[in-house]
């Protein structure tokens, strides 16, 4: 029997604001269209999509809010045995580190439509809802278009590409992040952690709307309803696996590509998706990076992991 394949896609424009970014919904839209092709269903129970979009309202559990994401994050990862997807395009910020596992202080966050009432959501946050509560036999894949990204749920493995595409394994758990970024602008430099404070944790486990979602008569997983966090980093052996827009000090860009706009991790790594065969970790990470180069785009692709996978033989499959 073939394992449920389900999806979680946000996309977030601050339609409005004076922090409005363009291709958020675009990058929405192209996602969910390949996922269907590589035979993820669209219905409901399978795929929750969050956007700030015209035709959703501010009170309606699909709109980006804090709440309504980790809401849908923790739908995402409840059921065991599933082939999980997400996908974030939005702002990306820095929150001070609260658990002090980052050599910098500063811990890499989401930015939800409501961050200037409710805070953002930081790694260790978005670590625990994605990571740490995921059901027993899943697999989940996780693409961030955002800034300051390169370990944005906090896996231990970090591989960067340099300029010749060679691969660099970065210990992301001892090390943390080397650089902070110093551009301060709201805009091009995301969101820093002295602008907004550390998210409050809105609740513990999925809404009952997200509950609603899952198939009749599925039995609810135990450790899910008590949200205990157990184990390390290093020791919990999750197979995650994540592709960011760009290292923890840098800033990602919006695109326009053909007329419309989108986010240029986006539009590069389903590019190389497309092109057709099934490359492995290696090859999709340096494919990405010289596509983005190649379109004068200075942000440096990460991979991570929650596993030392090998990159080289492991095929990308989604």
């Amino acid at each position: 029997m073939a394992q449920r394949k389900k999806s979680l896609l946000i996309g977030i424009n601050y339609v409005g604001s004076k922090h409005e970014l363009k291709g958020c919904h675009s990058d929405v839209d192209n996602v969910a269209e390949f996922l269907s092709y590589r035979g993820y269903n669209n219905s409901h129970r399978d795929r929750v999509i969050l956007s700030d979009n015209s035709m959703v309202a501010p009170d309606s559990p699909y709109y980006p809010s804090g709440h309504n994401i980790l809401a849908a994050m923790d739908w995402l990862v409840s059921e065991p045995g599933c082939t999980l997807f997400m996908h974030y395009s939005g702002h990306g910020g820095q929150v001070e580190d609260v658990d002090s596992n980052r050599s910098t202080g500063l811990d890499d966050s989401l930015v939800p439509v409501d961050f200037e009432y409710n805070g953002q959501l930081s790694s260790t946050l978005l670590h625990q809802h994605l990571v740490t509560r995921m059901a027993p036999g899943c697999t989940l894949f996780v693409l961030m278009d955002c800034c300051h990204s390169g370990s944005a749920i906090e896996l231990p493995f970090v591989y960067r590409t340099d300029a010749d595409g060679q691969i660099s394994l970065i210990d992301n758990l001892k090390k943390g992040a080397q650089l902070v970024g110093e551009a301060q602008d709201i805009i091009s430099g995301g969101f820093s952690f002295n602008k907004m404070g550390e998210a409050r944790e809105l609740f513990a486990g999925a809404t009952s709307f997200f509950h609603g979602l899952k198939h009749m008569g599925e039995q609810e997983d135990e450790g899910l309803q008590n949200g205990e966090f157990v184990g390390q980093y290093g020791s919990e052996n999750k197979m995650v696996t994540m592709f960011s827009g760009c290292r923890d000090d840098q800033t990602s860009a919006d695109a326009n590509i053909a007329g419309r706009s989108t986010g240029a991790m986006t539009w590069a790594f389903l590019q190389i998706m497309k092109s057709g065969g099934t490359p492995t970790y290696t090859q999709t990470l340096q494919m990405t990076r010289q596509l983005l180069d190649q379109s004068n785009y200075t942000q440096v692709p990460q991979l991570s992991s929650g596993l030392d996978i090998d990159l080289d033989n492991l095929p990308l499959v989604i």
